[in-house]
C-alpha cells in the first residue's frame, strides 16, 4: 500500500485550523499563476513590452527570496498565527493596490509588496500544516502539495475569467479571496506554540552549510529557472486570448496537482526518490526543448505536459528540503527557498531578454539546459541526498537502489 492510500483517511480528517490554512494556501498559490493568461492584456493595457511585464514575476520572487531570511525571524517572535495574518494582510493590501496601477512601474512595485506577504504566509503555512495536521508529516506534505497544485491550476483559470473583462479584476479578486482567508485563519487557527529558540536572520544561511540541503537547494535553483520560463514566458509564445491561455494553464495545473499528490508518491516507492527526480528533470528538459521548436499545437501540448514533470519535482524537492538535514523544518525550508526563488526571479527577466538578443527558440534551450543541470547536481551529490531518499524508500531498499542513475 502506498503512502497516499495509507494516509488518505488522515488527509481528509483534519482540524478546522488545518483546512483554513490549506484553503488560504490555495489562494496564495493562485496568485503565482493568476497573471499568466493576462500578461499580454497587461502589456497592451499599460503600453508595455514583454520584458517590462515579466518584471511582475521578477519583483515578486526576488522579494520572496529575500524575505525567506526574515520569515523565521518574525514567526519565532510573534508566533505562527500572527505571521500568517500579517502575510495575508500584506497580500490583501498590495493585490488590491495592484489593480489600481496606472503604470508598469507601479504594478511591479505592488507585486513586490505582494511577494513579501506571500513569503510570510507560504513559508509559515507549511510549518503550521505540518505541526497541526493529523497523520504525520507525510500527510501534511501531501495536503500542502494538494493546496499548491489546486492553487496553481485555479490561478490561470480565475485570471482568465476575471481578466477577460479587465486585467485589473484578477488583482481585486485575489485581494477579496485573501481577505476571506484572513478571516478563516483569525477564527479557526489558535496561536501556535513559539519555538524554544528564536530564529536569527542568518540561521537559514547557516542551515545551507549542510551538504544535503545545499545540494537540494542548488538543484532546485536550476529546476526553478526551467519551471518559471514555462510559467512566465510561454504565454507570450502562445499568444492566445485570456480564455484560451487560461484553459491551457488550467490543464497544466491539473496535471501538476495530480502528479504531485497521486503519482509522485507511487513512483518514489517503486523507483526511489532520486531516480524519480533525476528522470523527471531530464524528461522536463526534453519537453521544454520540443516546446521551443515545435509548432503552435505542439507548444500547447508540451506546455500542458510539463505540468506532470513539475508536479513530480515539486513533491520530491519539498520532501528533500524538509528531511535531508537536521535543521528545524522552518529553518531548512527558509534556507532552501532563499536559494531556489532567486531562479524564479531570474527566469521571467532573462527569458524575454534572451529572445531579444537571439530568437524565440533560445530561451527554451537555456531552460532545457538548466533542467539537465538540476539532474546533474542530483547525480553528483546523490550521496549527500541519500539519507532522506532512504527514508522515502520501501524497507528493503538499499543504498544503491536509491541513488539516481546508480545503475
Amino acid at each position: 500500500m502506498d503512502t497516499f492510500d495509507a494516509g488518505a483517511g488522515s488527509i481528509l480528517r483534519q482540524p478546522k485550523a488545518v483546512w483554513a490554512t490549506a484553503g488560504a494556501s490555495v489562494v496564495a498559490f493562485m496568485g503565482i499563476g493568476l497573471v499568466d493568461p493576462i500578461l499580454p492584456s497587461i502589456a497592451e493595457g499599460l503600453d508595455a513590452n514583454a520584458s517590462q511585464v515579466s518584471l511582475l514575476f521578477t519583483s515578486y520572487f526576488l522579494i520572496t527570496a529575500l524575505a525567506m531570511l526574515v520569515t523565521g525571524f518574525v514567526s519565532s517572535r510573534i508566533g505562527g498565527r500572527k505571521t500568517l495574518l500579517l502575510g495575508l494582510a500584506f497580500v490583501v493590501v498590495f493585490a488590491g493596490l495592484a489593480g489600481t496601477s496606472d503604470t508598469v512601474g507601479q504594478l511591479v512595485g505592488y507585486r513586490a509588496g505582494w511577494g513579501l506577504g506571500n513569503a510570510l504566509f507560504v513559508s509559515t503555512a507549511l510549518a503550521v500544516i505540518v505541526g497541526a495536521a493529523a497523520g504525520g508529516s507525510a500527510a501534511a506534505i501531501l495536503l500542502y502539495e494538494s493546496a499548491l497544485g489546486l492553487g496553481m491550476a485555479c490561478g490561470p483559470l480565475v485570471g482568465a475569467l476575471l481578466g477577460d473583462a479587465s486585467w485589473r479584476y484578477p488583482f481585486f479578486g485575489t485581494a477579496f479571496l485573501m481577505a476571506i482567508g484572513f478571516l478563516c485563519i483569525a477564527v479557526f487557527l489558535k496561536e501556535q506554540p513559539k519555538p524554544a529558540r528564536r530564529t536569527s536572520l542568518l540561521d537559514p544561511v547557516r542551515a545551507l552549510g549542510h551538504g544535503g540541503l545545499a545540494s537540494a537547494a542548488v538543484s532546485a535553483f536550476f529546476y526553478n529557472y526551467t519551471f518559471f520560463t514555462v510559467l512566465a514566458f510561454t504565454p507570450f509564445v502562445l499568444n492566445m486570448t485570456p480564455y484560451k491561455s487560461g484553459a491551457v494553464f488550467f490543464a497544466w495545473g491539473v496535471l501538476l496537482a495530480v502528479f504531485s499528490v497521486l503519482v509522485a508518491p507511487r513512483m518514489q516507492r517503486r523507483f526511489g526518490s532520486l531516480k524519480v527526480l533525476g528522470g523527471s528533470l531530464v524528461l522536463l528538459a526534453a519537453d521544454v526543448l520540443v516546446l521551443g521548436y515545435g509548432d503552435h499545437t505542439t507548444a500547447i501540448v508540451c506546455t500542458v505536459l510539463s505540468g506532470a514533470f513539475i508536479g513530480v519535482n515539486n513533491t520530491v524537492y519539498t520532501e528533500l528540503a524538509l528531511g535531508v538535514s537536521d535543521a528545524p523544518r522552518p529553518v531548512a525550508s527558509a534556507g532552501y527557498n532563499f536559494v531556489r526563488w532567486f531562479a524564479a526571479a531570474a527566469a521571467p527577466y532573462f527569458a524575454p531578454k534572451i529572445e531579444e538578443w537571439t530568437d524565440i527558440h533560445v530561451p527554451f534551450v537555456v531552460a532545457a539546459v538548466t533542467a539537465v543541470l538540476g539532474a546533474v547536481v542530483v547525480l553528483v551529490r546523490r550521496r549527500a541526498l541519500t539519507h532522506q531518499a532512504q527514508e522515502l524508500e520501501p524497507a528493503h531498499a538499499t543504498e544503491d537502489s536509491v541513488t539516481v542513475f546508480a545503475d
